[in-house]
């Protein structure tokens, strides 16, 4: 199994990226035991297919060691030119403190050799509280570390339009934010888009899948009472001050009803639609690895467009959930409440 071009985006122009991203939030310990040999090998085959670009961060478990591992096996299978096709993006999110270059470069440095890279692709960089001022002096010291050639490339995770404002009006260049976006989370719509759409940065998003709620599996489904992931708790929540679970069980309706008229799956169609909206650079998906695959149906994707009668169908059942904006606040809002 290959992906067609339209998989790939010409990300920044040294990095071109899958447009699902591999999500590791899921071998952090909160989803069940992951086994290391048969994650490796998952890993391996997710490339192999094209699933090239990964998404992972300092704290989710063993992650940044899977990547070094990864990239060490296929070094010694393919060379070390396949390393080329490789794309891991990783995440730091410290404790609000006072930020020391010096506290900022030991942190790179972990993720650098755990990760087995001497320069990161991208840093994608979270701050937990915003009246710490911190953010912007570890920013700095991020920058000054790109221009040293320590990362390629920086980024943000969970930063709202005010903030991602101030730091691109402190002459920080940021190439993307990554920020939860679904169907039923369309915050993103309201105030981030257009300004990323006239400061040239784009979003890598998450929540797309709802943690696989947004499926097949949970169509014509009763609310359940208990689930097993992390992930799809989150996300429950997220479907639950959206509108409730009968409403959630129209839009599964309406995404089967345009999922049949291109015969490929809610999920696809859920994708589709976010990695169709402006700004948008790639979906993150979740990967059970050495656990569960949806590879063939993901690939799925990228064989089919959404009409304007798709998009109508879908938006008279969103626009009869809540506005999270106004309920939660702008994205990443709720991470810090």
């Amino acid at each position: 199994m290959t992906l067609p071009d339209s998989a790939y985006l010409q990300f920044t122009p040294d990095l071109r990226i899958c447009r699902l991203l591999n999500g590791m939030w899921q071998v952090s310990g909160a989803h069940g035991q992951i086994e290391p040999v048969a994650a490796l090998k998952s890993m391996i085959d997710h490339h192999d297919a094209g699933y090239t670009t990964w998404d992972l961060a300092d704290h989710y478990g063993p992650a940044e060691d899977f990547i070094g591992a990864f990239r060490q096996t296929l070094r010694q299978r393919d060379g070390e030119t396949a390393l080329n096709a490789v794309q891991a993006f990783t995440k730091w999110v410290p404790r609000p403190m006072r930020m020391t270059r010096k506290i900022v470069q030991d942190a790179i440095d972990i993720s650098r050799r755990r990760m087995g890279v001497d320069t990161l692709d991208l840093l994608q960089f979270h701050w937990w509280e915003y009246t710490d001022k911190g953010y912007l002096e570890a920013l700095d010291h991020l920058a000054a570390l790109r221009t040293d050639g320590v990362i390629k490339h920086l980024a943000l995770t969970n930063f709202d339009t005010v903030r991602v404002r101030e730091i691109t009006e402190r002459g920080i260049k940021i190439v993307s934010n990554q920020v939860q976006f679904s169907l039923v989370d369309r915050r993103p719509l309201s105030a981030l888009i257009p300004y990323c759409r006239q400061h040239g940065i784009t979003l890598l998003t998450y929540g797309t899948f709802g943690g696989g709620l947004i499926s097949d599996a949970y169509l014509n489904q009763p609310e359940p009472r208990t689930l097993t992931t992390a992930s799809a708790r989150k996300y429950k929540q997220m479907i639950d001050q959206w509108g409730g679970w009968t409403l959630f069980q129209d839009l599964l309706r309406a995404l089967r009803q345009i999922a049949d008229k291109h015969s490929v799956s809610i999920a696809n169609v859920a994708t589709r639609w976010t990695l169709d909206q402006p700004a948008v650079a790639g979906v993150i998906g979740g990967v059970r690895l050495g656990v569960r695959e949806h590879r063939a149906d993901n690939a799925r994707l990228f064989a089919f467009t959404l009409d304007d009668a798709d998009h109508a169908q879908i938006d008279a059942v969103t626009a009869r959930g809540r506005d999270l904006m106004t309920l939660i606040g702008d994205c990443g809002a709720e991470y810090r409440r």
